[in-house]
């Protein structure tokens, strides 16, 4: 193969390494939450929502030390030890009890980080300014067939490379101070749209479906429904991922213009989910929703809800790992551990949160920070624009 062959293929294999990590993962985060409330065990009180706020919660402190270990050990390496911690969370849900929950949850928030954290390193180290588009489309595509292939389980289920060659202790320190140098940076800001997408992750991976499968008008169908909601979300994060990953030249009028639809795309699919899922879905534990939504609960609308924030979500991920890999070519480990830290926190806060907030609460945040993530974005692809030309002048 040619260097750009070889370059092409190893994004390709680090696509299906993470399908196959992330359609176990799927599989067990979607239906946590609902898992854990039908279970009829008196010596098991865990908490999906609680679950999932810890793996969340230690995934964005872990953050912090991520660069160091990628920086140190290597980021092929990191990404094979943290996929065998993926392994235990997985393993748990066979024979669960409350202590080993919540213990594989830290230690899977450990995983995360670190692999996250090679990964947007790796993808980096293996793209240039010309490919880094269509290598992200390629990876997110391929990574969100997890969400199809998992929910597929659900469904029928509940139906029958280094940075820095030096890695001594001046590694260690340079690696901090440039991560710490980043955070503070003013001409970087990134953060509302970090935050925005935490808030997405937590609320189309756990708590849409479980509002679903928590909606009574949906009758005893309504189980089932978590399962094709995960389907369909995959479905809109792999048409995003490859439309506008794949097909999307490089160039800023496009990468804006996908960041807007994206917005747009969510506050349709919020908009409708404020009409049609109850207001108490997230919040009810061992019974169905009581409350009454301004339409009648539709199973059409409610999984076009979940195509949009798929898409919605693919427009918003692919377009800051493009703007991230061109910014931070010669930082992309800091610079994808703080978008993983940022984003992580937000989505821990979101998770503890979702089990005694409102619905409608739940999607006014989202608007709010949605409307100011992608206002950022405009700022900082137009503080790259001008960057461009005073190097070209």
């Amino acid at each position: 193969l040619s260097p750009d062959g070889q370059k092409t293929c190893n994004v390709l294999i680090l696509g299906v390494g993470f399908l196959f990590i992330f359609t176990a993962f799927t599989t067990c985060g979607n239906v946590a939450q609902t898992v854990v409330k039908s279970l009829q065990n008196d010596t098991f009180s865990g908490s999906g929502y609680h679950s999932l706020g810890i793996i969340y919660g230690v995934f964005s402190f872990a953050n912090l030390l991520a660069p160091t270990v990628v920086a140190v050990v290597g980021p092929k390496i990191t990404m094979f030890l943290s996929g065998l911690l993926y392994s235990g969370y997985i393993a748990v849900f066979i024979v669960p009890s409350t202590w080993s929950f919540y213990l594989t949850s830290v230690l899977i928030g450990i995983g995360a980080a670190m692999l996250w954290t090679a990964q947007g390193h790796f993808l980096v180290e293996n793209s240039d300014a010309s490919t880094i588009n269509r290598n992200t489309g390629m990876f997110w595509a391929l990574l969100q067939c997890s969400m199809l292939f998992g929910n597929l389980y659900i469904y029928f289920d509940w139906n029958g490379r280094t940075e820095i060659s030096g890695r001594g202790y001046s590694t260690v320190v340079n690696i901090i101070i440039t991560s710490y140098m980043m955070m503070k940076s003013r001409s970087v800001p990134l953060p509302p749209p970090y935050c925005s997408a935490g808030l997405e992750l937590s609320f189309y991976s756990g708590v849409y479906g479980t509002c679903v499968g928590a909606t009574a008008q949906f009758g005893d169908s309504a189980k089932g429904l978590i399962g094709i909601s995960g389907i369909v979300v995959g479905i809109g994060e792999i048409v995003g991922g490859g439309l506008f990953g794949l097909l999307c030249q490089n160039n800023r009028f496009r990468r804006t213009s996908v960041v807007f639809l994206g917005m747009v795309v969510h506050f349709v699919a919020i908009y409708l989910i404020f009409l049609n899922i109850p207001d108490d879905a997230p919040v009810v534990f061992n019974t169905s929703t009581q409350s009454q939504p301004f339409l009648t609960p539709s199973v059409s609308i409610a999984l076009l809800c979940s195509f949009l924030l798929g898409l919605g979500d693919s427009c918003f991920n692919t377009q800051l790992y493009s703007i991230l890999g061109c910014v931070y070519a010669e930082h992309s480990t800091p610079a994808f551990a703080i978008f993983k830290f940022i984003q992580s926190v937000f989505a821990a806060a979101a998770f503890f949160y979702s089990g005694a907030l409102l619905l409608k609460w739940q999607l006014l945040v989202m608007v709010l920070l949605g409307f100011a993530g992608t206002l950022c974005f405009f700022v900082v692809e137009r503080m790259q624009s001008f960057s461009v030309d005073l190097q070209d002048y």
